[in-house]
């Protein structure tokens, strides 16, 4: 990205300038999530909503730039015998020096998916419209959950079976001891494998069972 100010170029994953007068500084991004406008407007009934600014229509994405993007080759070298193709879905999380590549198929097919990056433990879910994706932090309180999903829960809910409370999308206990709780949330970012481990090379990757480093051992 460029400003328009000083012509500084910024990177766009990490918001650090790496060319022009501001190199070296650093955007502060804030709270975000990308999600399904269905979802959104559950969970936001009075927000306002974005609309096209009719003049600068031609200077938007099309409704196919994602498949067009999906086309385009990448220019980062691929590893060999990477488990992962360059442009695979993950959710990348990162707690301090620990960083962990998500396959988006896994949580999708492993809902919600448990585990633990560094010392902390968390747990990542997907939502009810399949697509919003979000962690969370399994300490509460002095002790840590596990989480299962609820079957045929209608909204999507998850029962942990330390206390047998039940927690919403948000990250709330609705029912149970710790009702009114409410888990602390994680960022994330959904991204294209190949470009996730390249500002993130110590990354590890999660499968069922298995915890690969990224870059040292890609089987």
């Amino acid at each position: 990205m460029q400003d328009e100010e000083t012509h500084t170029w910024w990177q766009q994953v990490t918001g650090e300038a790496f060319l022009g007068p501001l190199k070296g500084k650093r955007l502060e991004a804030p709270d975000w999530e990308e999600v399904t406008f269905r979802l959104w407007k559950q969970e936001q009934p009075g927000s306002l909503v974005l609309q096209a600014v009719k003049k600068y229509q031609d200077d938007y994405a099309t409704p196919e730039w994602e498949i067009n993007i999906l086309k385009r080759p990448t220019v980062t070298p691929v590893s060999v015998g990477d488990r992962m193709k360059p442009k695979d879905l993950v959710i990348g999380v990162k707690l301090g020096n620990s960083a962990k590549a998500y396959p988006l198929s896994s949580i999708l097919a492993h809902n919600p998916v448990v585990d633990a990056l560094g010392a902390s433990p968390v747990v990542l879910v997907a939502g009810p419209d399949g697509k919003t994706i979000r962690c969370f932090s399994r300490k509460i309180e002095g002790q840590t959950l596990d989480l299962f999903l609820k079957p045929s829960s209608n909204p999507l809910s998850f029962i942990d079976s330390q206390t047998g409370s039940e927690w919403d999308f948000s990250g709330k206990a609705v029912r149970g001891p710790l009702s009114g709780k409410t888990l602390e949330r994680i960022p994330l970012l959904k991204d294209f494998w190949f470009d996730w481990k390249l500002y993130n090379p110590q990354t590890q990757i999660f499968l069922p069972g298995k915890l690969l480093p990224g870059r040292t051992n890609p089987h």
